[in-house]
C-alpha cells in the first residue's frame, strides 16, 4: 500500500577505481575481459521481456581487433518494431500506474548492480565493443550510468515534491503523469552510460520506450538490458530491436501513439527527425517532446595568462581521450603567441609517449575509432588538411586499418581560422591550432564565437581574473557546458548537467531534473472543500 513519503537523500557520485597493478578491481576486470574472449555472444532483440532472434546475424568485431568475432546479433525488420511498440503499449498503463517509488527501486537496483557485481562486466562490454581504454570505460559505463541512475531518482523525488500553494477551503495538487504514447530513445555508439540513460530516464517517469541502439554499441546495449532485468524491470518497459535505422524512425514517427524521442546522434538526423515529426502532426494524440543532443565543434582558448601545463594538459586530454569520439572533445583551438612554442613543446613531448593499441594493455591511452565509416571519415578530413597549405601538420596524419581502425592522434596548425577542421565535426583524434597575435584577443572572443554552428562545451584559460570574466561573458552563448581552466570534457551527472545549444541540440541537460521533466505531463487538480451553492456573488448585493 503506497501511504508512505519516501525520503531519497542525495546522491554521492560512483568512485573511479584506479585499476592499479595487482589490484582487485584490475584482475577482475582482466579475467572478465579474457572470458569474453572465449565466448561468441548471440545477441537477441528484447520485446516484450522475450528474446527474439531471426537469424539474419550480423557479426561484432573490436574495433581494434577485426581479426576477432566478439559476438553477432540478431537484426530486425519493421514488423519488430511494430511488436515492440505494441509490447511498450501494453505494458504502459501497468506501469505508469505503479508508485514511483517502486519504478525507482528498479533502477537504484540496477545501479547498485553496476557498481558492483556487475562492473567488470559492463567495463568489459565497453572495452571490448566501443575501444575505450580502462579509465574511460570505468568513468563511462560503471560509475557515469550508475550515477544516471541514482541522481534521476533524486531529481525525480524533487519534481514529485514539488506542489503548489493552497488557499482555505482548496487543496491543490499536481500530478505528473507519464506521457500518453510510447517514447522513442535513440542512443550513440560513444557512450554506454548515455545509451542506458535515454532510455532510463524516460522509463522512470512512467513512459514506456522502443530503444534503438547504436549498431557498434549493441554489444554493451545488451549488457545494459541484462542488468535491467536482474533489477526486475517488467516486461514491455524498455523495448530494444536493431532493425534499420531508417525503416525503425519512419514507422514509429508514424504512429498515432508516438509521445516522444530521446535522442543523441548527428544533428543532420535529428534535423531529418524533427521535420518528419512536424509533418506528421495531424497524426499524433499529442504533441511530441523533442529532446536531442547532436553534433560539437568543441574549443579550447587561452589567454596569454593561461597556466601552460595546465593548457597542454587540457589540450591532450581534451582532444585524444576515447580518440576524440567525445561529443565534447577539443577540436579546436586558440593559443596566443607569447605562449604558443613553449605550450608545443610541451604538448609534443607528451604525444611521443602515447601509446596506441589494443586496450587489452592497460598503458595503452588510445585505442582504435569505432568502425570503418568513422576510419574513412576522419582520414578524409586528415588528407584534406595536408593538401591544404594553409595548414602544417604538426604531428600524427598517420593511420592504419589492417588490424583495427588504428588513427594517430593528429594536430594541425593551420594560418586559416575558418579553414575546414576547424569548422566541421570531425569526430575522431584531430585537434586544430590556430594561433593568434596576443592584441588581438578581443578579435579571437568574436572568431570563437561565431566560427562554429554549434554550441556544446568551451574551456578557456586565464590567470588573470578580469579575463576569465572577460571570456566568460562574451562567449555565454558558445557552449551549455563552459569550463574555466579545465579542459571541455568530464561533465559528471550532479555536478555539470550536460547539453548545449544552437545545433548541439535542445539543452535539456542529461542528469538534471530539468531533463526529467521534459517526461511528464502535469496535471492540476483543485479539491473545493466547501464550493458555494448558489450563483451569486456579495458585490451583487442592493445598496
Amino acid at each position: 500500500m503506497p501511504n508512505k513519503i519516501a525520503t531519497i537523500p542525495l546522491p554521492t557520485n560512483e568512485p573511479i577505481l584506479a585499476y592499479l597493478p595487482n589490484s582487485t578491481e584490475r584482475i577482475n576486470l582482466k579475467k572478465e575481459i579474457s572470458r569474453r574472449k572465449n565466448i561468441v555472444y548471440d545477441i537477441p532483440m528484447i520485446i516484450a521481456g522475450k528474446e527474439v532472434r531471426t537469424n539474419d546475424t550480423v557479426d561484432i568485431f573490436p574495433p581494434h581487433e577485426l581479426s576477432h568475432k566478439l559476438a553477432h546479433y540478431h537484426k530486425g525488420n519493421i514488423t519488430h518494431v511494430q511488436q515492440a511498440i505494441d509490447a511498450a503499449l501494453q505494458a504502459r498503463e501497468k506501469w505508469a500506474s505503479m508508485h514511483w517509488e517502486d519504478r525507482a527501486s528498479v533502477f537504484l537496483k540496477a545501479a547498485d548492480l553496476i557498481a558492483g557485481p556487475y562492473r567488470a562486466a559492463i567495463n568489459a562490454a565497453t572495452m571490448l565493443g566501443q575501444s575505450k581504454n580502462v579509465y574511460q570505460a570505468e568513468i563511462d559505463s560503471a560509475c557515469e550510468l550508475a550515477d544516471f541512475l541514482r541522481f534521476n531518482v533524486y531529481f525525480a523525488s524533487q519534481i514529485y515534491n514539488e506542489q503548489p500553494i493552497s488557499s482555505p477551503g482548496t487543496r491543490n495538487t499536481l500530478e505528473y503523469r507519464p506521457l500518453e504514447g510510447f517514447v522513442y530513445a535513440v542512443t550513440p555508439f560513444n557512450f554506454t552510460a548515455i545509451a542506458g540513460n535515454l532510455s532510463v530516464s524516460p522509463a522512470l517517469m512512467g513512459n514506456v520506450v522502443v530503444w534503438k541502439p547504436s549498431n557498434t554499441q549493441i554489444y554493451s546495449a545488451w549488457t545494459i538490458m541484462e542488468i535491467f532485468k536482474e533489477a526486475g524491470l517488467p516486461d514491455g518497459v524498455i523495448n530494444m530491436v536493431f532493425a534499420n535505422a531508417a525503416e525503425t524512425t519512419n514507422l514509429i514517427l508514424s504512429h498515432p501513439s508516438f509521445a516522444g524521442v530521446h535522442f543523441t546522434g548527428s544533428t543532420g538526423v535529428f534535423n531529418s527527425i524533427w521535420e518528419t515529426i512536424g509533418k506528421n502532426l495531424h497524426i499524433y494524440k499529442s504533441y511530441p517532446r523533442i529532446v536531442g543532443e547532436t553534433g560539437g565543434k568543441d574549443y579550447i582558448l587561452a589567454h596569454q595568462s593561461a597556466d601552460i601545463d595546465v593548457l597542454a594538459t587540457a589540450l591532450l586530454r581534451g582532444a585524444f581521450e576515447y580518440q576524440g569520439q567525445k561529443c565534447s572533445a577539443c577540436s579546436r583551438a586558440y593559443i596566443p603567441k607569447s605562449i604558443w612554442d613553449t605550450t608545443w613543446e610541451k604538448m609534443y613531448a607528451a604525444l611521443k609517449t602515447f601509446k596506441i593499441g589494443n586496450i587489452e594493455n592497460f598503458t595503452v591511452i588510445m585505442g582504435a575509432v569505432i568502425s570503418e565509416d568513422a576510419f574513412k571519415r576522419i582520414t578524409r578530413y586528415i588528407e584534406q588538411a595536408k593538401a591544404n597549405p594553409d595548414n602544417i601538420i604538426m604531428y600524427g596524419g598517420n593511420y592504419d586499418n589492417k588490424k583495427g581502425y588504428y588513427i594517430e592522434p593528429t594536430v594541425i596548425l593551420t594560418k586559416d581560422p575558418k579553414s575546414a577542421t576547424m569548422v566541421e565535426e570531425i569526430f575522431g583524434p584531430v585537434l586544430t591550432i590556430y594561433v593568434y597575435e596576443d592584441e588581438a584577443f578581443d578579435d579571437i572572443l568574436h572568431l570563437v564565437d561565431n566560427t562554429s554552428e554549434y554550441a556544446l562545451t568551451g574551456a578557456v584559460l586565464a590567470q588573470d581574473t578580469y579575463i576569465i570574466e572577460k571570456m566568460r561573458d562574451r562567449l555565454v552563448n558558445s557552449a551549455g557546458n563552459f569550463y574555466i581552466n579545465d579542459k571541455c570534457t568530464g561533465a559528471v551527472v550532479g555536478q555539470q548537467p550536460f547539453g548545449g545549444a544552437r545545433k548541439s541540440g535542445t539543452n535539456d541537460k542529461a542528469g538534471s531534473k530539468w531533463n526529467l521533466l521534459r517526461w511528464v505531463s502535469p496535471r492540476t487538480i483543485k479539491e473545493n472543500y466547501v464550493p458555494p451553492k448558489y450563483y451569486s456573488y456579495p458585490y451583487m448585493d442592493e445598496e
